[in-house]
């Protein structure tokens, strides 16, 4: 299965984004898998993760293997739409997100 085939949502921006990926062709029925990446502030994007409807996913081999794909399916069209640039090239072991004040 190409799982460019089953993305029900994306959205792709130098600010970071998203896709999601219905799970039901994988048996696992009405459930999402996501790929996200949030904006950091002063030009950076935080490292790609990963959240699921299907609870306990972590420990679900599949799934842990779909959202490793899914995370490089999201890097690569995020390279696609150009919202890469020199600063954001790794962000391998970066914060997902700003923890605030």
């Amino acid at each position: 299965m190409d799982i460019a085939d089953n993305i029900t949502r994306e959205e792709y921006s130098y600010r970071g984004g998203g896709c999601e990926l219905d799970l039901s062709e994988y048996g696992y029925e009405d459930e999402f898998l996501n790929a996200y990446q949030n904006y950091l502030g002063g030009g950076l994007l935080g490292s790609v993760g990963n959240s699921c409807t299907v609870e306990g996913w972590q420990q679900d081999e599949k799934l842990i293997k779909l959202a490793s794909e899914l995370r490089a399916y999201y890097t690569d069209r995020m390279y696609e739409y150009g919202c890469i640039d020199e600063y954001n090239e790794v962000t391998v072991g970066r914060s997902e997100s700003y923890p605030g004040l």
